[in-house]
């Protein structure tokens, strides 16, 4: 699948951390969506948790060099009802471990016609479509 797709959290740490479990596949599939010309769109809300994890396993210039390479990225902001309707969607899936930014996350997906770069099953669960 070619096309711009929305990145998860998973995915942009695991490209960053060489210990990470999914490290190579992260790296393998950035250079597809490279190859492909695909753009990486990442939200607000997931630059800043994937930012924080970053920046608590790594040192500031390490974390600062990652969020300067992630800034040439397509960034989109989520609309206040999207934060509205994501609390809605926890709520929902209450039997589930979807958390706010997930939740945020698929309801962009479904707004912009996204697939989600993502590692993460709860996508599944929401119904949302993952780029695979």
């Amino acid at each position: 699948m070619s096309g711009p797709v929305l990145a998860d959290t998973g995915p942009l740490y695991a490209a960053a951390d060489p210990s990470d479990t999914h490290h190579s596949r992260a790296l393998d599939e950035l250079q597809e969506l490279a190859q492909s010309r695909s753009d990486v769109v990442v939200s607000f809300p997931i630059l800043l948790e994937a930012y924080s994890l970053v920046r608590r396993r790594f040192d500031s210039n390490i974390a600062l060099r990652w969020l300067s390479e992630i800034m040439e990225a397509t960034l989109v902001n989520p609309t206040l009802e999207d934060y509205r309707q994501a609390v809605v969607n926890v709520r929902e899936y209450g039997d589930q471990r979807i958390t706010l930014f997930d939740a945020t996350l698929a309801l962009l997906a479904i707004r912009m016609g996204l697939p989600v770069w993502t590692y993460d099953h709860h996508f599944d669960v929401m119904r949302v479509p993952v780029w695979r």
